[in-house]
C-alpha cells in the first residue's frame, strides 16, 4: 500500500480529501434542493393553472360537445403565455384536437399523464421527453367533466423543461466553482499552516540527527513562542548539556592518556631491559614478559585514545603525500607476521595480479590501518588460525566511476552477529564478543580512511570470518586538492 511519509503531504492529503467529501455532501444537498426549487415550482404552477383554468372552462364556457370545441379554439386564441406553454385540449381517446401549436394537433401524445387523468377523472403531471421532439417538458393534464358526468376531454398544460434545466446546471456549475474555490481557500491556509509546523520541525530533525552523529553544541534559532518553541529549548539545552560533557569527556581523557604516556614508556622500556638479564629465572622471565606485553598493549591503547580525542575536537590529520601502498601493506604483514607466527596463525598474502600504481596518502596512518585490522583479525579469528591478506584494484567500483585499490583482510573466525554489523565501526562499541578491546580501534580506522576519501567495508565472508575490505581512491579528493594547489603555484 503506497505511504505518504511527509507529514505535509498526509495533512494536505487529509485536508482536500475533507473537503471533497464535504462538497460532495453539499453539491448533493444543493442539487436537490434546486432541483425541487425549479421543478416542484413549475410543476405546482401548472397543475394551479389548469385546474383554475379547467374549472372555469367547464362551468362556464362548454355546455356541448359542440360548444366545447367552439370554445376551446375561441380560448386558445386568446391564450396570451403562447410563447411558454402549448395549451391542448384533448378528447376523450388522448387525441389533441386543439393546440396552441397547430403542430401538434390530431396527433396522440400517448403519455401517462393523459391516460391516467381520463381513467382517474383527476389531475396528472408527468416528465419527460416529448415523443414527437425528444425535448424534455412537464405535462399537466386536468379533465373537463360535464355536469351530467361525462369527461369531455383534458386541458394539456405543456412546458419544455430546456430553460429550467439550463438554470439547474448554471446553478450547479456556479455551486461547482464555488466549492472548488473554497476548496483552493482550504488547501492553501492549511498549507500555510502545515509549513509553520513542518519548517521547524526540519531544523529539529537536522539539528537532532546532527546531535546524534556528534555535533554537539549547535543551536536551533527560536521563531515560536508555542509547543513547538518549548520543544526548540529543550533540544538547544540538552545540544549544550551535551558538548560541554563531551569537552569535559574528551579533556579528561586526553588528559589521563598524556599522563600514562610517561610511565607505560617507562615500564616498556625497562621490562625490555631486564628481558635480556640471563641470570633471571624462568618464572621471572615469564612474568617479566606479560609486564612487556601488557605494557604494549596498554601503550597503543592510550596512542588510540589520544587519536580518538583528536578526531573529537577535530584536530585529527592526515599528511597526503605520494606513496606506494603496496610496499607499504607489505611490510605490514612483515612486521606483523613475525608476531602471528609466535602464535601459530597462518597469514596468507595475495598479491595483485596487476602493478599497484602510485597514491596519495599519509604512510603513516594507512600503515596504522593496517596494523590494527590484521590485529583485529588475529584476536577474534584465533580459533582458525588463518587469516588471508590481498590487494587489487577496483576499477569503476559499483558503477561510481571511481578506481579503488581495495585491501582485503579475512579471518576465519566466527564473524559478528548480523544485527551488529551496522555499529561495529561506531566508537566504544564492542558488541557480544568476548574478546578485550576498547571499541574505539575500528572507529580510528575508518576515520583514517574517511579523510582519505575511501570506504572501509566490513561483512561476513561467505563461509564463514569476518571480511574487512580498505578502499582507498585513486583519485581522491586530497590528491585533487593537491593537484589544484599545484596548478594555482604554477
Amino acid at each position: 500500500m503506497f505511504k505518504l511519509r511527509s507529514l505535509k503531504k498526509r495533512w494536505m492529503l487529509n485536508s482536500v480529501l475533507i473537503m471533497l467529501m464535504l462538497s460532495v455532501v453539499g453539491m448533493s444537498a444543493y442539487g436537490i434542493a434546486i432541483f425541487s426549487y425549479y421543478y416542484t415550482g413549475i410543476q405546482t404552477a401548472l397543475e394551479a393553472k389548469a385546474k383554475s383554468a379547467t374549472d372555469f372552462f367547464t362551468t362556464y364556457i362548454a355546455q356541448t360537445s359542440a360548444g366545447y370545441y367552439q370554445s376551446a379554439y375561441q380560448y386558445t386564441e386568446k391564450f396570451d403565455e403562447r410563447n411558454y406553454i402549448e395549451l391542448q385540449f384533448v378528447d376523450s381517446q388522448g387525441r389533441v384536437e386543439v393546440s396552441t401549436y397547430g403542430i401538434t394537433a390530431g396527433t396522440k401524445p400517448g403519455t401517462p399523464d393523459i391516460y391516467e387523468a381520463i381513467s382517474s377523472r383527476k389531475l396528472r403531471t408527468w416528465r419527460g421527453k416529448s415523443p414527437s421532439t425528444g425535448e424534455r417538458i412537464i405535462a399537466v393534464s386536468s379533465p373537463m367533466i360535464h355536469p351530467n358526468g361525462q369527461v369531455l376531454g383534458l386541458m394539456r398544460y405543456v412546458s419544455s423543461l430546456k430553460l429550467v434545466d439550463r438554470i439547474v446546471l448554471i446553478n450547479m456549475l456556479g455551486a461547482l466553482g464555488v466549492s472548488a474555490g473554497l476548496t483552493l481557500i482550504v488547501a492553501l491556509f492549511n498549507l500555510y499552516f502545515i509549513r509553520g509546523i513542518v519548517t521547524p520541525i526540519k531544523e529539529v530533525t537536522v539539528m537532532t540527527k546532527r546531535i546524534a552523529e556528534g555535533g554537539y553544541g549547535g543551536q536551533i534559532s527560536k521563531n515560536y513562542t508555542d509547543e513547538i518553541g518549548m520543544m526548540v529549548d529543550t533540544i538547544n539545552d540538552m545540544s549544550i548539556k551535551l558538548s560541554q560533557s563531551e569537552k569535559l569527556k574528551n579533556e579528561f581523557v586526553s588528559s589521563v592518556s598524556h599522563e600514562l604516556r610517561t610511565p607505560l614508556t617507562a615500564i616498556t622500556g625497562w621490562a625490555e631491559t631486564i628481558l635480556y638479564d640471563e641470570g633471571m629465572s624462568e618464572d621471572s622471565h615469564l612474568g617479566v614478559g606479560i609486564i612487556l606485553t601488557e605494557a604494549r598493549r596498554l601503550s597503543g591503547m592510550v596512542e588510540e585514545l589520544l587519536d580518538f580525542t583528536r578526531i573529537e575536537d577535530g584536530h585529527f590529520k592526515v599528511n597526503i603525500e605520494p606513496m606506494d601502498i603496496e610496499a607499504e601493506l607489505e611490510e605490514a604483514i612483515i612486521t606483523y607476521g613475525e608476531l602471528l607466527r609466535h602464535e601459530e596463525i597462518e597469514l596468507q598474502y595475495e598479491a595483485s595480479p596487476e602493478p599497484i600504481p602510485m597514491i596519495n596518502g599519509d604512510t603513516h596512518r594507512l600503515k596504522q590501518v593496517f596494523l590494527n585490522i590484521l590485529d583485529n583479525a588475529a584476536k577474534y579469528g584465533r580459533e582458525q588460525k588463518r587469516i588471508i591478506v590481498s590487494i587489487r584494484l577496483r576499477k569503476n567500483y559499483a558503477d561510481t566511476g571511481r578506481d579503488y585499490v581495495d585491501i582485503s583482510v579475512r579471518d576465519f573466525g566466527p564473524g559478528v552477529p548480523p544485527d551488529e554489523l551496522q555499529n561495529i565501526k561506531y566508537k566504544f562499541y564492542k558488541g557480544s564478543s568476548k574478546e578485550r578491546g576498547n571499541g574505539i580501534g575500528l572507529a580510528v580506522c575508518d576515520e583514517i580512511v574517511r579523510l582519505h576519501d575511501g570506504l572501509l567495508l566490513i561483512e561476513n565472508a561467505p563461509g564463514g570470518g569476518l571480511l574487512v575490505s580498505i578502499m582507498i581512491p585513486m583519485d581522491s579528493s586530497a590528491t585533487a586538492k593537491e593537484k589544484n594547489q599545484v596548478e594555482r603555484k604554477n
